[in-house]
């Protein structure tokens, strides 16, 4: 199906679905990308064309219906230690700094926003797998939140194709930590205890999460309207801990976008609060939240 004017106010629509539930913005250029993403959609209801699709969505409510779009038109592109000089900047500088600073709790909070089906959060968990020594006693807490549930479930479940193993994996790590299962591979058991999953809106938060020593908001900002940013850099300056570090995609800033954050003088690439001396220390957790009595 082409991109043509009969079908291009449907188009818009969806567009503005995928803004109004994520806050990801798909400019005008881009609206081939809509078409494309939702024809498993079409597929599997049996629904002929786009213009059918939205006066679906349109003519009754059919929440699964709008939550299978939604998730179909997300940007969920993923892989293993993604941008390789990031995670070394993680292991040579931020985590040692992390690590000299929480010598006294030896405890340590990761959260992953926009984890997509997990790459990235197994991939912190490997790293400190490799250094298990160095972090021996250390109590470390990795968190990775998505919007959509289809992805949380798969990365829940630690399995990936033999195309997704081999995206960013090297060889050794994918022996040491994975096992053949038919034509996928899945994490070790031990790896994925590691890390914890919860569904999550970085606009619209689903409960308090506590604060994090460090925060993984990485190609998430990139497709956001200016004000939906600035909803989203709020709300990363309320779950940061006084001296922890943000990190965002490589084609992401705070310049121009946000009042929270300053450049981090000590390590490039990463951004500190810039009140941090005038902020309180982070609360202790909620016993109910989830995550507070795990591992």
């Amino acid at each position: 199906m082409s991109m043509d004017d009969d079908n291009g106010g449907a188009t818009q629509i969806l567009a503005g679905l995928l803004q109004a539930r994520t806050g990801q913005v798909i400019s005008p250029g881009r609206y081939w990308r809509v078409e494309t993403s939702l024809k498993s959609v079409l597929a599997e209801y049996c629904i002929p064309d786009i213009d059918t699709l939205v006066a679906a969505l349109l003519g009754a409510e059919n929440d699964e219906l709008v939550q299978s779009c939604v998730e179909a038109m997300l940007n969920n592109e993923s892989y293993f230690f993604r941008d390789t000089a990031m995670f070394t900047m993680i292991r040579t500088q931020v985590m040692p700094a992390l690590q000299k600073g929480r010598a006294d709790s030896r405890r340590l909070r990761i959260w992953c926003a926009g984890c997509s089906t997990g790459q990235e959060a197994y991939s912190l968990a490997m790293q400190f797998a490799d250094d298990r020594q160095k972090w021996a006693g250390w109590d470390i807490e990795i968190v990775g939140t998505d919007i959509s549930e289809s992805v949380l479930e798969r990365a829940r479940s630690g399995r990936y194709s033999q195309f997704e193993i081999q995206r960013g994996l090297s060889v050794t790590r994918m022996l040491r930590y994975f096992q053949q299962d038919g034509e996928d591979w899945e994490i070790s058991p031990d790896i994925r205890a590691k890390v914890k999953f919860r569904a999550d809106n970085i606009t619209r938060p689903s409960g308090d999460m506590g604060q994090f020593d460090l925060i993984l908001c990485r190609n998430v900002l990139l497709y956001f309207a200016p004000e939906t940013r600035h909803m989203a850099f709020s709300r990363l300056a309320r779950s940061l801990a006084n001296d922890g570090y943000l990190m965002l995609g490589a084609a992401e800033t705070v310049i121009g976008q946000t009042t929270s954050f300053n450049a981090c003088r000590e390590i490039r690439g990463v951004y500190t609060l810039r009140d941090a001396a005038t902020r309180t220390n982070r609360p202790v957790l909620d016993a109910n939240w989830p995550f507070a009595q795990e591992a």
